[in-house]
């Protein structure tokens, strides 16, 4: 078998042609093997018909595995040149022929030069790249800040809302009267609680 790896040949025909001809080469092989069987059969049928006949199935065997050898080791040579011509001449593509997705390759040559200025473009495409996908990371993630923020901000507009209507129901329409009188409630209830305290302790020292 040829040791060439004939890669171009096997992107054409999906397959590499060495694979092909040891394909061809195992159904010789079978066909031969089945060929040599049959006429075995047919040798031991005739020899059946024949009286007082001193040759034995185990005799016709023998020389049907001899012939089989002779003819096994003839047609190995003859494959050889059967495999040499295929691969060299009928499955093997011409240096000057292009396969039609390397058309491209052809029009659009490069030398060393231009292929590494497009190397460094490319690699600066790829870091304008990464860069660009952390801004946009980093922009992502500020948006769910602001979105924190913002329910942040509406919790404080409410209780601002609440705060309001509480100075409402007690007579005061302006916020900072709300706040006013939420201030001077406080210190009342803050008095209220000390007062409670001292008398409870006074209570227990009695």
């Amino acid at each position: 078998m040829s040791v060439d790896p004939m890669t171009y040949e096997a992107q054409f025909f999906g397959f590499t042609p060495q694979t092909c001809m040891l394909r061809i080469y195992i159904a010789f092989q079978d066909y031969l093997f089945e060929v040599m069987q049959a006429v075995e059969q047919v040798i031991l049928k005739k020899l059946e018909g024949i009286p007082n006949c001193e040759i034995s199935p185990v005799q016709v065997r023998k020389c049907t595995e001899k012939f089989l050898c002779f003819m096994k080791g003839r047609f190995d040579k003859l494959f050889v040149k059967m495999e040499q011509l295929f691969l060299q001449w009928i499955l093997r593509i011409p240096p000057n022929i292009l396969l039609p997705e390397d058309k491209s390759q052809e029009m659009h040559s490069y030398s060393e030069e231009e292929f590494q200025v497009l190397q460094k473009e490319i690699e600066q495409l790829q870091e304008k790249y990464k860069t660009e996908l952390c801004t946009k990371q980093a922009l992502l993630a500020e948006l769910e800040e602001q979105k924190t923020v913002q329910a942040k901000l509406k919790q404080t507009l409410a209780l601002f809302d609440e705060l309001e209507n509480v100075g409402r129901n007690h007579g005061t329409s302006d916020f900072r009267d709300s706040l006013v009188f939420l201030a001077q409630n406080s210190r009342k209830l803050q008095d209220i609680r000390d007062n409670v305290e001292k008398e409870s302790k006074r209570l227990k020292i009695s």
